[in-house]
């Protein structure tokens, strides 16, 4: 028998593009409204966020240094858990006077992002035994057909899952409107692992210190999954008002 094929193929980061793009309004007061020369008006970064989710939907390469150090960090993470050197960054150790490791030099592109020792050991101590950078996937029926929603989890652990954030700064509840939490447990127990705890685990890396934060969610199938298919049919109607704008056509399960 022919498998049904889904109409959509849609990963978290899509649905958070999308969530950044409608909230754009709240972000600009957030970051801008008590400032007397913004670096642009409300408007201006409403569209901004609308190319971005365009963009992002393309495929369209970004040199962005937030992305690159979350990047590297992660990286480095995943390479002191499996105890491997890396395929895709320098790494370089930093010594003291007394010849200790107190940090490394992490290498990406031309980039090169300094992480104490002891906030990576943090992590990597913290996810001892997981699986690094697993694929997930699952269906979810909307009212515009079968959609399949896919990614890679950051670190799975048999009772949870993790993914990593780097940030400038952080505030409670900030990756609330963000999507991981939802599709990445409802992809598992899809696929047969009911894991349904988890956790943004948040660095907060200064020029000479760090904090760290974690963030944590409870898949709930009855109260999430009916959050997910309308953020799923949000986003699908917003790509199909712009579909002359897609030139991917991933998204739309359509040969490339």
């Amino acid at each position: 028998m022919k498998t049904k094929q889904p109409n959509y193929n849609i990963y978290p980061s899509l649905l958070d593009a999308y969530q950044q793009y409608v909230d754009s309004d709240i972000i600009w007061e957030k970051y801008w409204g008590v400032c007397e020369t913004p670096p642009h008006t409300p408007e201006e970064f409403h569209d901004m966020q609308f190319q971005s989710v365009i963009d992002r939907i393309n495929r369209v390469p970004y040199d962005n240094e937030a992305v690159a150090k979350g990047t590297a960090f992660n990286e480095v993470v995943d390479c002191m858990i499996e105890h491997r050197k890396s395929d895709n960054i320098e790494v370089e150790k930093i010594y003291d006077a007394e010849a200790k490791v107190v940090g490394l030099n992490a290498k990406i592109g031309e980039r090169v992002f300094y992480f104490p020792i002891t906030l990576c050991k943090e992590f990597a101590d913290y996810y001892q035994g997981a699986v690094t950078q697993k694929y997930v996937e699952g269906v979810l029926s909307t009212c515009f057909g079968d959609v399949k929603l896919y990614g890679f989890i950051d670190e799975l652990l048999p009772l949870s899952v993790h993914d990593i954030k780097t940030a400038s700064q952080y505030s409670v509840g900030k990756y609330k409107r963000n999507s991981q939490h939802l599709v990445y447990p409802f992809c598992l127990i899809q696929m047969g692992n009911d894991v349904r705890s988890f956790e943004y685990n948040v660095a907060v890396i200064g020029k000479y210190n760090y904090e760290t934060f974690t963030e944590s969610y409870e898949f709930n199938p009855e109260r999430d999954i009916p959050i997910l298919q309308q953020r799923c049919e949000d986003f699908i109607r917003f790509v199909n008002e712009n579909r002359e704008l897609i030139t991917d056509k991933k998204i739309f399960n359509e040969p490339l």
